[in-house]
């Protein structure tokens, strides 16, 4: 074993042919990591999030990393470009969506309810501190 929680930095968006939404392209795959021990990933937000019917929802990435036992730790939160112009690569999967400051908070509520992450670093941390008050989150 790795150590007692052992965790993978997920850089898979470098490899060629990956898709955060088609788990074929998931190398290994998150029962594969869940079997060599790892019991954490951190990806950035980008791949755990998809836009369906013009709402954010939890992407096949982190459907499958919830479905095979992993916990989530994600970044960066306000670090990327102008949200009225999409945001940058921080917000590459959901682009078409970000129009204003207050995706901040749309997309940080789809992280904590629905993909249930267990962290998220921010460079701005008063906002991650006002929605965990907020939703009353430990």
């Amino acid at each position: 074993m790795l150590g007692a929680r052992p965790q993978r930095s997920d850089d898979s968006y470098n490899r060629k042919g990956f898709d955060h939404n088609n788990p074929a392209t998931f190398e290994p795959s998150m029962a594969e990591l869940a079997g060599l021990g790892v019991n954490y990933i951190a990806p950035p937000m980008w791949m755990l999030v998809t836009i369906r019917d013009g709402r954010i929802v939890p992407s096949a990435y982190a459907r499958d990393a919830k479905a095979a036992g992993l916990k989530i730790i994600t970044w960066t939160l306000e670090r990327s470009d102008p949200l009225v112009s999409g945001g940058g690569w921080c917000y590459q999967s959901i682009a078409n969506v970000t129009r204003s400051d207050a995706m901040t908070f749309e997309l940080l509520h789809v992280l904590a309810q629905d993909v249930a992450i267990e962290g998220i670093f921010s460079d701005w941390p008063a906002t991650v501190t006002y929605h965990a008050n907020c939703m009353d989150l430990d």
